[in-house]
């Protein structure tokens, strides 16, 4: 059968599957149709640091920084192990796992039609997350609360790649996250990004930032320029908490022709961009945070990205946790986003969330954290 078809056939099967039932399903179809002997499926976990098993949930997880499955994982790109073989899913650009492969002989030489079997298969695994729990269940490793099941919902993703940018953000602690999320959405025309940070703690953080993400995308939706997204969900929160609670945030906007950027500084979260070798702090006038007085007036700013530049978005939570007297922010996120400057924007953002969490002592963090990453390409013609 010609390879075209033997996908076309293959995803047919699988958006035919009960949705529970995809691994097994996919498994079946590694064997039947390409002669696998041995397949998993692997997530990522929430905190990004970990691939947890589908298809053997008790085999136990691989560890990203060093397994074979790890380095599929964070390069994007197929990894021989002996007689495995490792293969990403993913699904434009958001990163989902890994596929394991073993052959009771020698493999194939050429995997691309496996590789876009992967890519496939994690369109597959997107749609069915709609309506089963199976595969949110596998990428825990241990219970999410109320508050970041809620926060986690809200995402759009955790990457995106288009011809002009690639884009990563995390939220952590990602098993307790409470107010801090993003949000982004790109057209024919624009990219838009939000950060938030609500304020309070549990549930009641959550329910603030939920409201103003989808306030802001009600009004993104409607077509709305960037300062009136900011008016309208100012006054939506406003309606709601009569100035009790507001919510800091950060909006952009990137005009995907020419690289312009308006941005929005509503609050606490920070901008920081790298270009070349320079690592700057970009200050922005700051404006009142969401919901605080009734019909607040916002402003944009504008600045132009050249291609090669990277934008790192970062809360509170980022640069001023605190260890043993220190301040990450003061003594080492210039350094860490040097460091990590040679680094796709997702492994980037792994990176910074882990030597956060190395800086904290591997504990959970005091306050929410959240960085999202933008790497400018710009359009070519």
């Amino acid at each position: 059968m010609h390879p075209t078809q033997r996908l076309t056939d293959v995803e047919r099967a699988m958006l035919r599957t009960p949705a529970h039932s995809l691994g097994d399903a996919l498994g079946d179809i590694l064997h039947t149709h390409y002669g696998v002997a041995e397949a998993e499926v692997f997530l990522a976990d929430y905190r990004t640091a970990s691939l947890e098993p589908v298809l053997n949930p008790g085999s136990g997880g691989q560890p990203i920084s060093s397994s074979p499955a790890g380095a599929a994982y964070a390069q994007q790109k197929p990894v021989v192990d002996g007689e495995f073989r490792h293969l990403p899913i993913s699904v434009r650009g958001d990163r989902l796992g890994v596929l394991r492969l073993r052959w009771p002989g020698p493999p194939p030489e050429d995997l691309s039609e496996l590789a876009e079997l992967a890519e496939r298969a994690g369109q597959a695994l997107i749609a069915a997350e709609v309506v089963t729990d199976r595969f949110r269940r596998a990428r825990r490793t241990e219970r999410l609360t109320l508050a970041a099941e809620m926060q986690w919902d809200l995402l759009p993703g955790r990457c995106l790649d288009q011809a002009e940018f690639s884009l990563a953000g995390q939220l952590e602690p990602a098993y307790a996250v409470r107010g801090d999320n993003f949000d982004w959405s790109a057209d024919e025309e624009h990219l838009t990004v939000a950060v938030t940070n609500g304020m309070g703690e549990s549930v009641d953080a959550a329910l603030l930032t939920s409201l103003a993400i989808h306030a802001l995308r009600n009004a993104r939706r409607a077509g709305v320029d960037l300062a009136d997204q900011a008016a309208l969900a100012d006054q939506a929160i406003w309606a709601q908490y009569g100035g009790k609670q507001h919510v800091a945030t950060l909006l952009l906007q990137v005009e995907l022709a020419t690289g312009r950027l308006a941005v929005i500084d509503a609050g606490s979260p920070q901008i920081w961009r790298l270009r070349g070798d320079e690592v700057l702090d970009v200050r922005l006038e700051p404006q009142l945070p969401l919901g605080m007085f009734d019909s607040t007036h916002y402003l944009e700013q504008r600045f132009e990205l050249r291609p090669g530049d990277r934008l790192v978005i970062i809360s509170d939570g980022v640069y001023e946790a605190r260890a043993e007297g220190l301040s990450y922010g003061e003594e080492l996120l210039s350094r860490l986003l040097a460091a990590t400057r040679g680094l796709s924007a997702a492994e980037a953002v792994r990176a910074l969330m882990a030597d956060l969490s190395r800086f904290s002592g591997h504990i959970d963090l005091d306050d929410d954290a959240v960085a999202v990453c933008l790497d400018w390409r710009g359009r070519t013609a």
